[in-house]
């Protein structure tokens, strides 16, 4: 049997014969005090493996030092400060000791390449750890969280990490932001058509002559988007990855100041209390220079007035609240039930609406050279589908994992604001913990000379009484919602009668996979649509089981029975 983690081990640069030294190629199967989780990461893909590799190393020096063995090898490519960018392998780690209970023990090579999220992040772990018995181990700090007196020293160090993230942070903006006042390309992907060749933008030689002639001078001659796209498409031309042209990726294209040869402007993107965060969004218009003129950064497929010209034309046609142009429109309601879901008959891509008809996407947005399209009137098939999504539902039982699905996707859709306080708490309970750490330093160490030991007391207890609550708080938004009230067809089927669009676009969603649609035979054929219709269910084969939800209804009630005599035993104790 293989170690899962011998891929990644591989790809780091390990060698089997040195995988075998370092105790890390036969699977671990022990005791889990005797096993570990080690936990490896690097910010950006230029970062040299060698220094990942004798991270590894020390890591498992460090286990069999306290002789343990590495159970798996957590790595990944991520940033540890970004409190929007989600950890799947840190996330994994820490499950595999939280909640598994797979081993006692995480090992990192420093504080910083564990979390830069500050105290806060570091402080919750340890409380998930030490109900379990677990601990967190950073080998080149010496830090052990089962240690007395260690979670201050876990504390300063974290509030460290995520000081140098913000100072990397500012020196990469100001850095930046110099580059680009001097008209060098700021970095990312140039538009098609162009390259970078020593900080400025040149003409690519394999793309520039069908940027200009197949796309820039038929915008300049008013050439609509989706027919420059089919146009493209159907002369085999491919977008730089190689994919189909949409009448939105040419819009996008035009409307892109460094088209033209010019530094974009960017807005940095602020949190609910008006502080900014590490998110940038592009204002679509160039960045101007301090003599009031766009500032250029090369040449472009199309000179600064002919992108103004293109601009002008494509907002002359644009629609508000689409994606026609309009780059304010927002967040839009939805008005179909099954977008993206039907499939269209011929190429099997998405159907969208348009308008009072589902029509293929593909066919509107890559013309007909791609595909030639169907439409069929969206009033009766969302009619049919919300008939066979209420029968099929009717079907099932209590037990059926599609009812399961559902009910946690209808209170994920019906309490969006929950994942919003979670990050208002974290960001709370991140600043008292902060604050307490700052008070224990100004207090012993005496930088503080107007703070007796009464005024400390008092502002301790007020601070650890916040700490407190916010992580009661926290951990009563971790928990799962009670889905009981929902375990029932008619319960569900009573709910997609008041859910409105959205909420049926939810509720259909957790229950079938795709739809297939048959092609119509001929203009005005009169076949039922529901005949022409075949829904892929998320659970084709499951019948209604009565025994089984007889079973479901009696395991439910012996539950409710044994907690209320808990309760009841607990009180006369």
């Amino acid at each position: 049997m293989e170690r899962a983690d011998r891929a990644t081990l591989r790809a780091l640069g390990f060698k089997d014969a040195e995988l075998k030294a370092l105790d890390l190629w036969d699977v671990a199967d022990d005791d889990p005090a005797n096993l570990a989780e080690a936990y490896l990461r690097r910010s950006k893909k230029k970062d040299t493996l060698s220094t990942l590799r004798e991270h590894l190393r020390e890591l498992c020096r460090k286990a069999k030092d306290e002789r343990k063995q590495i159970r798996h090898v957590w790595f990944e490519q991520r940033s540890a400060s970004k409190a929007y960018v989600r950890r799947e392998e840190f996330e994994n780690a820490t499950a595999a000791i939280i909640e598994e209970g797979k081993s006692k023990t995480l090992y990192a090579w420093r504080t910083d390449r564990l979390s830069r999220r500050g105290m806060g992040a570091v402080d919750r772990l340890i409380d998930q750890m030490e109900p379990k018995g677990a601990r967190i181990v950073i080998t080149s700090e010496g830090l052990d969280s089962s240690l007395p007196g260690m979670r201050m020293v876990f504390g300063i160090l974290a509030d460290r990490a995520r000081e140098e993230a913000k100072s990397i942070s500012l020196r990469t903006k100001i850095g930046g932001d110099a580059h680009k006042k001097e008209g060098k390309w700021p970095g990312g992907v140039p538009p098609f058509g162009l390259e970078v060749v020593d900080g400025k933008l040149c003409h690519k030689e394999s793309e520039y002559s069908f940027a200009r002639n197949y796309i820039a001078v038929p915008l300049l001659h008013g050439v609509v988007p989706g027919d420059i796209a089919n146009a493209l498409n159907a002369l085999s031309i491919r977008t730089r990855k190689g994919k189909l042209w949409r009448a939105q990726t040419v819009i996008a294209l035009a409307q892109t100041p460094s088209w033209a040869g010019l530094i974009p402007d960017r807005e940095r993107a602020t949190d609910e209390s008006g502080a900014a965060i590490d998110k940038w969004y592009k204002k679509g218009q160039p960045l101007m220079g301090a003599d009031g003129h766009p500032i250029k950064c090369g040449v472009g497929v199309v000179t600064f007035a002919e992108w103004k010209q293109i601009n002008a034309k494509i907002e002359s046609r644009s629609r508000p609240g689409t994606a026609i142009g309009d780059r304010t429109r927002g967040v839009r309601q939805a008005k179909t039930l099954v977008t993206n879901i039907l499939k269209c008959p011929r190429c099997k891509g998405a159907a969208g609406n348009g308008g009072a008809n589902y029509r293929c996407a593909a066919r509107t947005n890559q013309g007909p050279s791609v595909c030639l399209g169907f439409a069929t009137a969206r009033g009766r098939l969302d009619r049919a589908m919300a008939s066979m999504w209420l029968n099929h539902i009717m079907s099932l039982s209590p037990e059926s994992p599609t009812i399961h699905q559902i009910a946690r996707d209808w209170l994920s859709y019906e309490n969006p604001d929950k994942e919003a306080r979670r990050q208002a708490v974290t960001a709370a309970l991140d600043s008292a913990l902060s604050r307490q750490l700052k008070l224990n330093k100004e207090f012993f160490l005496g930088t503080s000379a107007n703070m007796d030991e009464a005024t400390f007391e008092d502002l301790r207890e007020r601070v650890a009484k916040q700490i407190k609550d916010l992580k009661a708080e926290l951990n009563e938004l971790g928990k799962a919602a009670d889905l009981t009230p929902l375990m029932n067809p008619k319960a569900l089927a009573a709910l997609w009668e008041i859910a409105g669009i959205e909420g049926q676009r939810a509720l259909l969603k957790a229950a079938v996979k795709e739809i297939h649609i048959t092609p119509a035979k001929g203009v005005g054929d009169r076949t039922p649509i529901e005949k022409r219709l075949k829904p892929a269910w998320k659970d084709q084969h499951d019948a209604r089981d009565v025994d089984g939800a007889l079973k479901a209804v009696e395991r439910s009630t012996d539950r409710r029975k044994a907690r209320k005599m808990f309760v009841q035993t607990a009180l006369t104790a």
